[in-house]
């Protein structure tokens, strides 16, 4: 799935679809996603991506988030960086918090997400296979 001109601007999303906190993330995010700026896919479908952002692709311990697919001005953010990107794209409240949460240093939010990375699974567990999204979801996922 190399060609994502159907984003249209929107973030791409890269997630472990195994991961149960991350799938909970996902939910989270669609359910507060009203300006429609999201779009998600796991892992597994995006190799070639995160091999280009340096993640392993066989477990990624990151959320990968890229920003302007195709343009000149593409990014590739992950771990703290990518949910501070995905909060600023929210209405409400949450491009505030992104804001605040910015001051903290990189390194002690990467640590942090690092540290969550690590027990993820023992914590919200792993699926065997990757949860379907359901029929209203489903246009939000590549």
């Amino acid at each position: 799935m190399s060609d994502l001109t159907e984003l249209d601007g929107r973030l791409l999303v890269v997630f472990d679809g195994h991961c149960g906190l991350c799938q909970g993330v996902v939910r989270w995010l669609l359910r507060r996603d009203g300006r429609d700026r999201l779009r998600f896919a796991p892992s597994t479908e995006l190799p070639e991506l995160l091999a280009r952002a340096g993640v392993a692709v066989d477990g990624p311990e990151t959320i990968l988030v890229q920003r302007g697919a195709g343009t000149a001005g593409e990014a590739v953010l992950v771990r703290s960086d990518a949910v501070l990107a995905c909060l600023r794209e929210l209405p409400g409240v949450w491009p505030a918090v992104a804001r605040i949460a910015a001051v903290v240093p990189r390194g002690l939010r990467d640590l942090v997400y690092r540290l969550l990375a690590r027990v993820r699974y023992r914590i919200w567990g792993r699926y065997a296979v990757c949860p379907l999204p359901t029929e209203a979801e489903r246009a939000h996922f590549l």
